[in-house]
């Protein structure tokens, strides 16, 4: 079974794979193309929210994941739009429904985020079968359970932060360091930056993990919201 882990960057997608078979990784800067991986891949680890709730403001798995990453890392966890506001297409428009509805805005961070959810999202409506293998993660939460359950004090935007994620992915995989210099050296910054990559790799990694290890939520028993998508953060 092929595995990938997936994340957002400036140019669109990083893709990973880190299958003794199939390792490798891709810049992927279309929709069409995201969509033909998700096709092509058995299980696939993404860092983007799945599933979204009607009328409250934050989902279940997202308030039980800053309880676990604790209160330096609150701020890489953002709150994604309801989804009466998702289509929105404005930044007020969205704001203003989500606070009609919940009584708080949208932040900045989740609309700059939104492209990334809605382009999910719908391979996910069209397509049920991508369910069963498209599962919606978090790197620092993986990166945590790397650091033997213990979050990493340095933020990756830091030199020794990103060192420090790098050398956990290093221990576990014999491609994280060829794949970190040559992603580094074919492409520029404002396509895809260091942090993407260090995550993007984490997310392979478990998605590997998750074929032969029990998969794990949060929250335990996750709910789902009125499309049938599971409100969940997966790890092993």
């Amino acid at each position: 079974m092929k595995t990938l882990g997936v994340d957002g960057c400036r140019a669109g997608w990083i893709a990973i794979s880190l299958d003794n078979n199939n390792a490798g990784y891709w810049l992927l800067e279309s929709d069409q193309e995201l969509g033909n991986f998700f096709e092509s891949y058995d299980r696939i680890f993404i860092d983007v929210p799945i599933g979204l709730e009607e009328e409250a403001y934050v989902r279940d798995c997202d308030r039980e994941l800053r309880d676990v990453l604790g209160p330096d890392y609150t701020a890489s966890v953002f709150n994604p739009p309801i989804r009466p506001a998702l289509h929105a297409p404005t930044y007020a428009e969205a704001s203003m429904t989500s606070y009609e509805i919940t009584g708080k805005k949208v932040s900045i961070q989740s609309w700059n985020i939104t492209p990334n959810i809605k382009t999910v999202d719908q391979f996910l409506q069209q397509d049920e079968t991508l369910r069963e293998k498209v599962y919606e993660s978090h790197p620092e939460l993986l990166f945590q359970k790397l650091n033997g359950g213990n979050a990493i004090l340095q933020k990756k935007a830091t030199k020794k932060g990103l060192r420090h994620r790098l050398g956990l992915l290093k221990e576990k995989s014999k491609f994280a360091d060829d794949f970190f210099r040559d992603i580094k050296e074919e492409y520029r910054r404002n396509q895809v930056d260091e942090d993407d990559i260090v995550d993007a790799m984490v997310l392979a990694l478990f998605a590997r993990y998750s074929l032969d290890r029990e998969v794990k939520t949060l929250p335990e028993d996750p709910p789902t919201d009125a499309t049938g998508l599971k409100m969940a953060i997966h790890y092993v």
